[in-house]
């Protein structure tokens, strides 16, 4: 069994999206961008301008990228395109095979929040659950037209964008659980603490 996560120079899902990209063919960090959109990596890595040369500029300080070429389209500025170097090679086989071994606590802010459902109330709780329902159903349409967007161009291997599958089963997931828990609320089968005790307001327990 694999020990603790490694530290490292670059450490970011950018970081990862990006030396990804670059192994399938060097580009510039345009194109990086351009495809990151494209595939919908940016609904789970935030993808800034800023924030993507930054990363390329600390992949390349850690000898983990490094220039190829310098190209120029028309009357666009000059663009520098990178490529792995072995050792960059190396590190990002490491660090995504370290990533899918070794599960760790992301805490997200919803699991944080949720266990402090019953300060909404009943009705406050079971219409902040169905919003949420509705924003995660449509973050699933998206995320399904991308991927499906994407292997329609024939351009791009179902094992490129896999990420995606994995996103929607994890959607699908909690949208399950979110309207499982609001019909319940909505049909009284969750118990609801009256307020400032312990004692459970469900018709079915004694008063």
């Amino acid at each position: 069994m694999s020990g603790g996560p490694a530290r490292r120079p670059v450490s970011n899902p950018l970081g990862l999206a990006v030396l990804g990209l670059l192994l399938e063919a060097p580009a510039h960090p345009h194109a990086l961008a351009v495809t990151l959109r494209e595939r919908g990596v940016d609904r789970v890595v935030k993808v800034t301008t800023g924030s993507l040369y930054d990363v390329v500029r600390a992949l390349e300080r850690a000898g983990w990228i490094e220039e190829r070429e310098t190209v120029r389209v028309g009357a666009r500025p000059e663009r520098t395109v990178y490529g792995h170097t072995a050792l960059g090679r190396a590190e990002f086989i490491r660090w995504v095979d370290e990533l899918i071994r070794v599960p760790v606590d992301e805490y997200p802010r919803f699991l944080a929040a949720v266990g402090y459902l019953g300060a909404l109330g009943p009705d406050g709780a079971a219409e902040a659950l169905r919003e949420r329902a509705d924003r995660v159903r449509a973050a699933l349409d998206g995320i399904r037209e991308g991927h499906r967007a994407a292997l329609e161009t024939g351009e791009v291997p179902r094992l490129f964008v896999i990420e995606a599958e994995y996103a929607v089963r994890m959607r699908e997931a909690e949208l399950s659980w979110l309207e499982e828990i609001s019909e319940e609320i909505g049909t009284g089968r969750l118990a609801w603490p009256e307020s400032g005790t312990g004692k459970s307001t469900d018709a079915g327990e004694p008063g």
